[in-house]
């Protein structure tokens, strides 16, 4: 066909229904006789379980169960991933509570309201426990134990078995401990889930990532088999890799439907969504070691990741992902590496857009920042001088990594372009002569992700016989457009128009099975299965098209209009002939098809900041934000663009206002939107967004993610910005998020003479690890 849809603007096919009202989520299901869930919520951070009385709780009126730990029993409940074999949690707490929000009885009523009233009858008593909230106390000897039979507050490690020096002959080494803070996840919907018992198997609504995970973690806790179980997830309210799998919530509430017989159904508050999706949380200790050139000799890293409460795997990422991008962009010829992923009595973490990833970019962006300081170079400079060449691809990193292709300056040339540093820099000189109260700062960073992970994914085309289409995918959009892209690369494909294209999805009965949606994957996997799939249909419609017109099938043409015969100008079939056609003698005209893809792709990209600091107040705004991300080919600039604007702004959020708080003994204290600092439309500015492409070999599309690329790229730009724009005070490093406290202090301190040490040495319990990544590295957390 002539011309191609893609690389064009499309508007989003599913935004009116989103924008109008007409999306279905769980807790818009309404099924007769569905029973309400609500959950008892353990108030203290860590304590022995001595009762649980629910008498008077089953005698209000509608109640037609409670249920605590007793009824449901001590069966583990198959979560995402499995930290450490020793560490199982219950659906709901056995013997101990291990966190504030700790799941403790289960009240199943007639309607929501009776279910909350009940709630506050069940009476719980509580043997109260030392409590640690703080990941490297959790370390130190004789620190309160989650898990006594552990002997310590480690759920695994790794260590690098070359304990060698990797800053021999170094000119110079710079140190700093850094701290990523932990994140609420924060979608617009939390967790929900609504299970219908039927004929010895079940249906289950879910806000989920992962349809068919989520069936096959139900299947295996409950005992079914996974084709007695089905599992829909209708639209789904944003996830940001806080909905992978099930929790134990879920599991509870199916669990009290099979024992009922009747649907009960169970949509999380937002305050209980705020203790229980959270992200990010290590303190990284960095050093850097350089030559007489800026070039990096080595890099030594000691990371802690912050499990939480029963291992949550959000807190393996030193282990995994964070591991696996450590180097970044940039040469380095010696890693020493060592991670901890650490127990706390807080909220389970779990993963944050990006899942790692902009952990290990923050913390390598900010050393390179304090390096080109100390060296006097300006921050593109030193990392241009060790950024990996364009001719060294694939590169073999020294954690494992192929790199598939890339050219790491051109996107930082077009930032520094498009930004106009140099006139930034010269406003900058400016205020500074002029000492004025409101200081400008130019942050830079430039990274490079992991996204897709290989593997393969299912995608179906079937054309009916009025010649439109069905699509299908085993990923699960919640707000990325899939329905738009993969009914692009079918049109695209098969000359159907868009609007005769129906998109089926996350629905375990009706597509056979998926990967879901997680390591912005779902293009580069589902988007070449779907293509791949059209291209096969296309293939027999070809083969039809040739008997219809008895024609050979070489000189079949598509075209707008139809298949016709090339040179002859009235041999032709439109697409509802030839379908009703393949309907009648060949049965149909389809394809389901798995796309095997060999290896993981790695976007890259650079982002330039630009921010003015109050120096009296340390009140920090953003004036620019300048992303170019390398995403590979792109499909449909719209929704890139739309990528690029929501990860930029939660990388910025990140940097400046988010922070989920506990106090010492584990009591949240940010558990609202009135004191958990998440931007409105107000605080965020106008990107400036952008692509190179650069196309990856490893699939036909030349696709690679663009989910989490903005996020990682901007947090350490704008971290860096902020910087910037009071070192001429003295000020070397200011800790995620950068407030307007801790900027004033920095400055006030500075002033005072007064500023910490960028450096301390790492907790002892580093000492004493394992080598050869042993002691507990059992997760799959980078795959989400």
């Amino acid at each position: 066909m002539p011309g191609s849809l893609l690389g064009n603007v499309v508007r989003r096919v599913e935004d009116p229904d989103l924008l109008t009202g007409r999306s279905t989520f769980v807790d818009n299901q309404r099924i007769e006789g569905a029973l309400h869930a609500v959950f008892v919520r353990s108030p203290h951070a860590h304590a022995h379980l001595t009762g649980v009385d629910t008498s008077e709780a089953e005698a209000a009126p509608g109640v037609v169960a409670v249920l605590t730990g007793r009824e449901l029993g001590d069966r583990p409940v198959p979560l995402f991933a499995q930290v450490n074999p020793a560490i199982g949690r219950t659906a709901l707490a056995h013997g101990k509570v291990r966190y504030v929000g700790d799941p403790v009885a289960l009240v199943v009523a007639e309607t929501r309201a009776q279910a909350l009233d009940a709630a506050e009858l069940v009476d719980v008593d509580y043997d109260e426990l030392p409590a640690v909230a703080d990941m490297e106390r959790a370390l130190a000897d004789g620190a309160p134990l989650q898990f006594e039979e552990l002997g310590s507050n480690i759920a695994g490690a790794r260590r690098d078995a070359d304990g060698t020096d990797p800053f021999a002959g170094a000119a110079r080494v710079v140190r700093a401990r850094m701290e990523n803070q932990r994140l609420a996840t924060a979608p617009m919907e939390g967790h929900a889930i609504l299970v219908q018992p039927n004929n010895g198997g079940l249906t289950a609504w879910v806000a989920t990532q992962h349809p068919h995970l989520t069936r096959d973690l139900i299947a295996s806790y409950t005992g079914l088999e996974p084709d007695r179980v089905r599992v829909i997830a209708p639209h789904v309210g944003g996830a940001f890799g806080g909905k992978a799998g099930i929790g134990t919530e879920h599991a509870a509430v199916v669990a009290a439907a099979l024992r009922l017989g009747q649907p009960v159904g169970w949509t999380e508050t937002r305050s209980e969504a705020m203790i229980s999706m959270h992200g990010r949380g290590q303190v990284q200790y960095a050093e850097l070691g350089l030559d007489a050139d800026a070039k990096i000799l080595g890099l030594r890293l000691h990371v802690i990741g912050d499990c939480g409460a029963y291992a949550g795997f959000g807190g393996t990422f030193p282990l995994g992902s964070t591991y696996l991008m450590a180097q970044g962009p940039y040469v380095v010829p010696e890693l020493r590496y060592a991670g901890i992923a650490a127990l706390t009595n807080t909220a389970p973490m779990g993963a944050f857009r990006g899942a790692g990833r902009p952990e290990a970019a923050a913390l390598l962006e900010r050393l390179l920042d304090i390096a080109a300081d100390e060296v006097g170079l300006p921050p593109e400079e030193i990392r241009r001088r060790n950024l990996i060449p364009p001719d060294a691809f694939p590169y073999a990193t020294l954690t494992g990594a192929t790199y598939d292709v890339g050219d790491y300056d051109l996107p930082l040339r077009e930032a520094l372009r498009i930004a106009d540093v140099d006139a930034a820099r010269e406003e900058q000189r400016r205020r500074r002569e002029a000492g004025e109260v409101r200081q400008l700062g130019i942050g830079i960073a430039v990274y490079v992700e992991i996204t897709g992970f290989g593997g393969s994914e299912y995608g179906s085309v079937h054309v009916h016989e009025d010649g439109s289409a069905t699509v299908m995918a085993g990923t699960s959009s919640h707000g990325q457009g899939h329905a738009t892209s993969f009914a692009m690369i079918v049109s695209d494909r098969l000359g159907i128009p868009m609007d005769r294209i129906d998109y089926v999805q996350s629905d375990t009965h009706l597509v056979r099975t998926g990967g879901g949606t997680g390591g912005s994957r779902s293009l580069q996997l589902g988007g070449n299965a779907v293509g791949q799939a059209a291209g096969e249909v296309h293939e027999k419609a070809v083969e039809v098209a040739a008997r219809m017109l008895e024609a050979n099938p070489a000189d079949i043409v598509l075209d707008d209009s139809g298949f016709a015969v090339q040179g002859v100008a009235d041999a032709r079939v439109s697409w509802p002939e030839l379908a009703a056609y393949a309907h009648e003698h060949d049965g149909g005209l389809g394809s389901d098809t798995d796309f095997i893809q060999h290896g993981a792709t790695f976007p890259f990209g650079a982002h330039v900041s630009i921010v003015e600091v109050d120096t009296e107040t340390g009140f920090v705004t953003p004036l620019r934000h300048v992303a170019v991300d390398d995403c590979g080919r792109v499909l449909n600039p719209l929704v890139v663009e739309g990528q690029q604007h929501g990860g930029a702004l939660q990388g910025i959020s990140q940097a400046l206002w988010e922070q989920f708080v506990y106090d010492e003994v584990g009591t949240p204290l940010t558990t609202t939107f009135a004191d958990y600092a998440m931007p409105t439309a107000a605080d965020g500015i106008s990107f400036e967004v952008s692509t190179t492409q650069t196309p990856t070999p490893l699939n036909p599309l030349g696709a690679k993610g663009i989910g989490e690329s903005a996020t990682i790229g901007s947090t350490p730009a704008v971290q860096n910005a902020v910087v910037d724009a009071i070192s001429h005070l003295g000020v070397r490093h200011v800790d995620l998020p950068c407030t307007p406290e801790r900027v004033w202090t920095a400055i006030r301190q500075a002033a005072d003479g007064t500023l910490p040490d960028l450096w301390r040495e790492p907790p002892a319990a580093f000492a004493g690890l394992p080598v050869d990544g042993s002691g507990g590295e059992t997760t799959t957390s980078a795959e989400i």
